[in-house]
């Protein structure tokens, strides 16, 4: 999603409510510019609760809390773009949670490391001027790196700063961030609450201050800009009233300067350092809130076969050793862009894909949630038996005017049958991994584009969406969506209204060859499956399309693993009548008359 790189600068929150969640961009090390938080209504105060439907159990400003799930929907994860509206922050999770959301994700910021003039002022990134978010931080006249420096070396004449790195964010932290609070420690300026940490830059982490007295060392110093009230807590509040899980970013590793989606080598063992303090402040604050679903590791990379010392792999593995050891239990979240482009030398089959996988997998990640790269243009949706048929017009301002074959290596359904496999075998191999599916809820390119920090990127619909979900959905534990704001709330009328409007549209996902009794027949596996729908079966060849009504739902329960909403219906069908080796299409249709988006393509096998 290398197209918000130059725009997501722009303004994130003056409020500390604004800050839930989004894809971090690739190419990008840091989120819209933040400012002070405000304190959340829904504290301590205010015990989660569950009203019963249109019940308004708790009230504030912005209104009445209402946790009725009113049209549950086949996406039940989003990221979400922060907004200065701390109503608006509120009215989004709960309209995430009214179509059934049950997981929001949450944006990462990224440690940057910087140059600095004569007098300690922080550099912005190019080294060219004081940078002026860290220009206000000053101690008894001097710079915050000027006065950290003049503290170590008052310790030890040998101490010097070696390198300075930057942090930015919405949250404040708590007393666990600190080793040594002599040399370390909060600095309020105005609503920006600066915290300063230092570090030796040989990589390890003092437990205390003896070693600063006793040993002239070289120190990396990170400057954090953070905030007064912590924006993570008041989301978490949230999430406890809402039911819905947050996951929290680690801090995002410096990108190489060399080739930006890969993770810098350099400053990765203060990287570390930053990881594990922010972890330990997070355990002493948050260990046992049930909203704390995990963490989100937001450097992104392109999901393909990969070498065991591949840089970023190296960083992944050093932070989710961090979190395996504050916060054991509680799984790392990735989410990974393929390209399955043909015309390009870096794309990567289903096959490297797959090997791309069991590398995450290795490096301790507990949920993989590939885009599906559909929002880009990377991969498109068809079965194998539409390889000659043209792309969609909606992606030949990627890929031309060719077909499917032509223009990828695979569809996305194709992707995520090799990933399924590649996971059962890293399950076997004890490897406690998920795979859930991001799918982009956006279009290449468009008249529509959703607001002007998202580019060429416009409005879709839900048709798209649906299709989407059809072609993954047999594979993922759950499907989730890049992101709510602002491509669920742009354009007339936005997805939101329109999942709002067609949420029991049904969505099949999966059909196999299923006998009860004597009766041979048909298994749909999918979403709003009702009695009295229809299923229309047809194939080459064929007199006429077979139309059955569906008389028999949650006969068997679907296959373990699968989405939560997922139900079964059955009809009977005679398979003997389709020619071994052909394509079947299967049409599924809602007693009202509501076609699913997306048939069914399945093949009888001999």
């Amino acid at each position: 999603m290398r197209w918000l790189t130059t725009i997501l600068g722009v303004a994130i929150l003056a409020a500390a409510v604004a800050a839930i969640v989004m894809v971090l961009p690739r190419d990008r090390d840091a989120p819209p510019e933040s400012g002070s938080p405000t304190a959340s209504p829904t504290s301590a105060a205010h015990p989660p609760a569950s009203p019963a439907a249109g019940e308004g159990a708790f009230t504030d400003p912005c209104g009445t809390f209402d946790t009725t799930v009113r049209a549950p929907y086949a996406l039940t994860g989003y990221w979400l773009i922060p907004t200065t509206d701390h109503c608006t922050w509120r009215r989004q999770l709960a309209a995430i949670h009214e179509v059934g959301g049950d997981t929001v994700i949450r944006i990462g910021w990224g440690l940057q490391g910087r140059r600095t003039d004569e007098d300690g002022r922080v550099l912005d990134k190019e080294g060219r001027a004081a940078d002026p978010r860290y220009t206000s931080c000053v101690e008894d006249g001097l710079s915050c790196v000027a006065a950290a420096e003049k503290d170590l070396e008052a310790a030890n004449p040998g101490n010097r700063v070696s390198w300075t790195f930057v942090y930015r964010t919405d949250e404040a932290f708590g007393d666990r961030l600190f080793r040594c609070p002599e040399f370390e420690r909060r600095i309020p300026v105005g609503d920006t609450v600066f915290y300063r940490i230092v570090a030796p830059d040989d990589g390890t982490d003092d437990a205390g201050c003896e070693n600063i007295r006793n040993k002239g060392r070289g120190y990396h110093l990170i400057l954090i800009a953070g905030a007064a009230r912590d924006s993570l807590t008041e989301l978490l509040d949230l999430g406890d009233r809402f039911g819905v899980r947050v996951f929290p970013a680690l801090p995002l590793s410096p990108r190489d300067p060399a080739q930006s989606t890969r993770a810098s080598e350099r400053g990765t063992d203060t990287l570390t350092t930053l990881t594990r303090r922010v972890l330990q402040d997070y355990g002493a604050r948050f260990k046992d809130r049930p909203s704390l679903g995990g963490f989100y590791q937001p450097f992104e990379l392109q999901l393909r076969e990969m070498k065991p010392d591949h840089p970023t792999l190296a960083v992944y593995a050093s932070q989710h050793g961090i979190v395996e050891q504050e916060m054991p239990g509680k799984p790392i979240l990735v989410s990974p862009y393929l390209d399955a482009r043909k015309r390009l030398p870096f794309s990567a089959t289903p096959r490297q894909v797959a090997a791309g996988f069991e590398a995450l997998a290795r490096a301790g990640v507990g949920i993989i949630a590939p885009q599906d790269s559909r929002g880009t243009g990377k991969v498109g949706l068809f079965w194998p038996d539409q390889r000659e048929e043209r792309v969609d017009d909606r992606l030949r301002p990627v890929v031309g005017e060719t077909t499917n074959g032509a223009a990828y290596h695979g569809s996305t359904r194709d992707y995520y049958r090799e990933m399924a496999a590649a996971r059962a075998r890293m399950v076997a191999q004890g490897h406690d991994v998920q795979l859930w599916a991001n799918v982009e809820a956006f279009e290449p390119s468009g008249d529509e584009p959703c607001a002007p920090r998202t580019g060429t990127r416009g409005h879709t619909d839900k048709k798209r969406l649906d299709a989407a979900v059809t072609q993954v959905g047999r594979y993922v534990s759950k499907v989730v969506s890049y992101m709510w704001s602002d491509f669920f709330t742009c354009g007339t009328p936005s997805l939101a209204e329109q999942i709002a409007r067609d949420s029991d549209r049904p969505i099949p996902v999966d059909a196999v060859r299923l006998r009860r009794d004597i009766q041979d027949g048909v298994e749909i596996r999918g979403y709003n499956l009702p009695l009295g729908g229809t299923v229309t079966v047809t194939w080459d060849g064929a007199p006429s399309p077979k139309a059955v009504e569906v008389t028999g739902v949650d006969l068997t329960e679907p296959p373990p693993g699968l989405p939560a909403g997922i139900r079964t219906a059955w009809i009977p069908f005679d398979w003997s009548r389709v020619p071994s080796g052909g394509w079947v299409k299967i049409e599924v249709a809602a007693p009202d008359g509501r076609a699913a988006a997306e048939p069914l393509h399945v093949r009888l096998q001999s």
